[in-house]
Parts: C-alpha cells; structure tokens; sequence
C-alpha cells in the first residue's frame, strides 16, 4: 500500500472518506480522529471511528488513549441518541486495512438502521448536550 507524506494510503477507502474523496456522514473530526455513519450498519447509529492517519490497526495508533475517549464520546452521544445503556463495540480490523472501532447500540434500538440522515442527526445533537 502507498502512503503520502501524511500517512495516508493512496488507495484505502477509509483514508479517501478522510480526504473527502468519497462522501460520508460525518458524526466526528478533531485533528487526529474521524468518526461516520456505517453505510452496512449492524443497528441504527453505527459508527466507525478512525485515526486521520493510516495506521493497520489500531493497536498501532500512537495516541491510542485519545482513540479511546473519542470511541467513549460517540458512545455516551450514542446512549443519549437512541436511548440504551447497552452499546456495542468491535475491533477486528479484517475488513479493512485501516484502524477502525465499531460503535453501534443493540439492535433492539427503535429506528430505521438505513436512515443514515435520521440517525447523523441524533447523534450529532447528542455530541451538542454532551
């Protein structure tokens, strides 16, 4: 895989959402992590956060402390959003050959999983009150 003098890999969908090569529904961004909308999302309100940076995994991702707290933040706005204390979380990291954390509430969640617009929203209200 190439990768620029950012970090970024040339050809991985994750690095061109960063990018803004591909669109996203962006829930998240500080200068090092980025957070969207799974367009294949196990509940409503799934979310993918990832390092900027392209890393493999996420066990490679310097700072990932910080990684933590931003995969913390869009859980709490998660809870708040759909109303649950139960939220999910996977790392595996074999779909992708980018650092990524899986965030969704429990499938018993009320709400349509493929209104990304719907859900972008309640989330991104919820990052506001917390």
């Amino acid at each position: 895989m190439d990768k620029n003098s950012n970090g970024a890999s040339s050809d991985c969908i994750f690095c061109k959402i960063v990018r803004g090569e591909i669109p996203s529904y962006k829930v998240y961004e500080d200068t090092d992590f980025f957070a969207f909308i799974d367009i294949n999302p196990q509940s409503p309100g799934h979310v993918q956060v990832i390092p900027k940076k392209h890393y493999r995994w996420v066990w490679d991702v310097p700072n990932v402390g910080d990684y933590f707290e931003v995969v913390r933040k869009i859980a709490k706005a998660q809870q708040k959003a759909f109303n649950t204390d139960w939220i999910l979380s996977k790392i595996v990291g074999e779909e992708i050959d980018h650092a990524h954390i899986w965030v969704y509430p429990n499938k018993n969640v009320a709400g349509d999983k493929m209104d990304f617009e719907s859900n972008l929203k309640k989330i991104r209200a919820a990052l506001g009150s917390s």
